[in-house]
């Protein structure tokens, strides 16, 4: 089973070929097959995505080349870090640049979209365009935020958006390393389905907004609005859950060092998308 953005549809560590797809965790009681078993030299058991490092103490561990290194946390952190932080100096320029110029920063924002899809069907990931993507979604952020922050009735709800984001991603983290929440085959599935039938009855708002005109089906106002933007969080917040599984498997497994880019990507589109859901969803408290 892949894993999928609620923005857009990505793949994460395949268990075959070692390029994207995120495929459902082992489960309890069975042996799992070790997708980068062939890449990963100290993964002794093919059958064990966790043994490594158990060769017989008379024989010496072999070296990795540069090509076959593993992906490790710290790779994650540094990419994830180098992609928000391109994010962040997008956001940066479109704020103090672009708050007049929104039809820019939308174009932009197109742009990044079509670059987020691209990679999304990519064999392998593609710093260029993991960074062209992060560039251009930080400028129409930094614009839109700007925008709304100078609406004397959302002054600072850019920065709440941001404290709340924040929030989610850490209490989420919490649950995930004490196993509050556990990412199962069933809880994917979940997650995979209910976000389809929200980004549907988004797409279905905002077409009744174009040709019927006035709020649409109501789903981004008032009381039914507050309700829906909750749902979005917390939809968001559960796709970090895949996220946080995905790199702790691509680790475990021995996913090559490359595949880091894709967990910076993955957290970053979801990140992106707990942002801009807890935006509207102060503006909708706001009464704007």
């Amino acid at each position: 089973m892949r894993s999928s953005n609620p923005v857009f549809s990505r793949r994460g560590f395949s268990r075959d070929t070692g390029y994207a797809g995120f495929n459902a965790p082992p489960q309890a009681g069975g042996p799992a097959a070790n997708p980068y078993a062939g890449a990963n030299p100290y993964a002794q058991d093919a059958t064990n995505p966790y043994a490594q490092g158990q060769q017989a103490a008379t024989q010496a561990p072999p070296q990795y080349t540069p090509q076959t290194r593993p992906m490790t946390m710290d790779d994650v952190v540094t990419r994830t870090g180098v992609t928000l932080g391109t994010v962040i100096a997008g956001a940066t320029v479109g704020w103090l640049f672009l708050t007049q110029s929104l039809g820019f920063a939308i174009g932009a924002g197109l742009v990044a979209m079509v670059l987020a899809l691209v990679q999304s069907f990519k064999r392998k990931p593609s710093p260029a365009l993991i960074l062209g993507y992060a560039a251009l979604e930080g400028l129409f952020l930094g614009a839109l935020s700007g925008f709304l922050n100078d609406l004397p009735k959302l002054s600072g709800a850019p920065m709440q958006a941001v404290l709340g984001t924040m929030a989610v991603f850490a209490a989420m983290l919490i649950a995930y390393k004490t196993r509050i929440v556990r990412v199962t085959a069933r809880f994917t599935r979940f997650v995979m389905i209910a976000a389809l039938g929200f980004v549907l009855l988004s797409l279905v708002n905002v077409l009744f907004m174009v040709f019927a005109g006035n709020e649409g089906l109501g789903f981004r106002s008032g009381g039914l609005g507050i309700v829906f933007g909750i749902v979005g969080v917390v939809l968001g917040a559960l796709f970090l859950a895949l996220d946080f599984k995905q790199v702790e498997d691509g680790i475990a497994y021995g996913a090559p060092r490359e595949e880091s880019w894709l967990a910076a990507f993955g957290l970053t589109m979801t990140l992106v998308w707990i942002y801009m859901e807890m935006l509207r969803l102060i503006s909708i408290l706001r009464g704007d």
